[in-house]
């Protein structure tokens, strides 16, 4: 009898074994959807292809970017230099035997970061020298006259040099550090543009930020359920894809029912019919790349099939006006541009003012480095938005159609897509919102 025992705990224990198994296999498995994250393959890539064209977009000779621990440079995981410890100097520059990327590193980094392969040459610094010191050295020997550092007013990305650092730089360059310029058109040019490579895991991220947000309507009960009940559906799907949030994480989704709240989190209003619902959604993939889509859907009432006139015409007007901003967008165009091409037809629909600027690069951050898609209705205009438009440049970007409500406060539809800029003009990332979202009320 003991024996007989024994037997079923050993075949209740294999049956046991084998369903959780089977359950973990029916699992996501978020590493398997996504694959060995490209960045280091792509860095490399933008650092040889794309790099020395801004070089000379910005007229300089060289570009010098000091790494160091804990308090790095912002460019520093685009060149390579994250992991430094002790400070590192990292140059890049042309000359006429073609570009050229050069470090000098600490030599406890030095080994390392060779082995990476990301740059021509690193040179290992010993113990108690100076890398900057060595790095100056160098652009003394070549005798460079427009030498790029991070230094700038306008541009966060471009503006990663401490005091202290450009104290002992300017102390080491001596006479010559009236050669030193502001990074700010160098890492603009750098960044704005994206690899074909990149705009694909781009279409692939707002392609789940759409699919997502469309699931997430189909979850809602009105008279029951919360914007913050939709946001919370949309947290969930993240951590099951093993994604980031696109931007700050308590206003990642913004989930809106009522009226307008500009950025911000979302609330526990009840979702009731009548109400026309906005989800402002943005994702990060492989910890580098963001999307930046929004979908709308309307609550029926009672007795409804189809949204009322008046919200389907400020849907349909919206979207017209996203319509326009994509036929405006091709290379030479500047982004005030782009903004205008839709604020005409606003006015025509007798849209409110909207505050908000048609659209913005979007790519390594929510709001990225590149044209603002803005300023043709404000007093003055952003200097980003006077630059003009190029291939291989990524957008989000709005059409709008604002309203009063009964209780005089505001409502805008922002029919928000994603796109690429091309030689011929301009495409989708993903198939655009054509139709509201329509949820019953039971």
């Amino acid at each position: 009898m003991k024996d007989l025992t024994i037997i079923i705990v050993l075949i209740l224990t294999l049956f046991v074994g084998c369903t959780e198994t089977s359950k973990d296999q029916d699992k996501f498995n978020a590493d398997v959807y996504w694959g060995e994250n490209p960045w280091p393959e792509i860095r490399t890539k933008r650092i040889n292809t794309l790099l020395p064209a801004a070089l000379e977009e910005a007229n300089v000779d060289c570009w010098l970017v000091i790494c160091r621990e804990n308090n790095n440079d912002p460019i520093a995981d685009h060149i390579g230099g994250e992991n430094a410890g002790g400070t590192a100097a990292f140059l890049f520059y042309n000359n006429d035997n073609g570009f050229h990327s050069l470090v000098f590193s600490p030599s406890g980094e030095a080994t390392a970061l060779d082995e990476l392969d990301i740059h021509d040459k690193v040179v290992s610094v010993e113990r108690g020298k100076s890398a900057v010191s060595q790095a100056v050295d160098f652009l003394m020997e070549k005798d460079f006259s427009r030498i790029a550092v991070n230094s700038s007013q306008s541009n966060s990305m471009a503006d990663g040099l401490s005091y202290t650092q450009r104290s002992e730089l300017e102390a080491l360059m001596g006479d010559r550090k009236n050669r030193l310029k502001s990074s700010t058109e160098l890492v603009y040019e750098w960044l704005s543009i994206k690899l074909p490579e990149e705009v694909e895991i781009l279409k692939k991220a707002a392609q789940l930020t759409a699919d997502w947000q469309i699931e997430a309507y189909t979850q809602v009960v009105p008279g029951k359920s919360t914007d913050a009940d939709i946001a919370r559906f949309l947290k969930q799907k993240m951590a099951e894809y093993g994604v980031a949030d696109g931007w700050a994480p308590d206003q990642n989704p913004n989930v809106n029912s009522g009226p307008d709240r500009g950025h911000s989190h979302a609330t526990d209003k009840v979702i009731m019919p009548g109400d026309v619902i906005q989800i402002d959604f943005g994702i990060k993939v492989h910890d580098r790349w963001v999307s930046d889509i929004q979908r709308f859907a309307y609550v029926l009432k009672e007795g409804e099939i189809e949204a009322p006139e008046n919200i389907q015409y400020y849907w349909e007007s919206g979207k017209a006006g996203n319509r326009a901003a994509l036929a405006a967008m091709k290379p030479g165009v500047k982004g005030v541009d782009v903004d205008r091409a839709q604020r005409v037809l606003m006015e025509t629909a007798n849209s409110e003012y909207v505050m908000w600027s048609t659209g913005h690069p979007v790519g390594y951050v929510a709001h990225d480095v590149g044209p603002n898609l803005g300023g043709s209705q404000a007093s003055h205009v952003r200097p980003a938005a006077q630059k003009e438009l190029k291939a291989g440049m990524t957008f989000a970007f709005d059409g709008f159609h604002s309203w009063k409500l009964p209780d005089g406060n505001i409502k805008t539809i922002s029919v928000e897509e994603m796109a690429v800029v091309t030689a011929e003009g301009a495409e989708y990332l993903i198939t655009p919102q054509e139709e509201l979202i329509l949820i019953k009320s039971d």
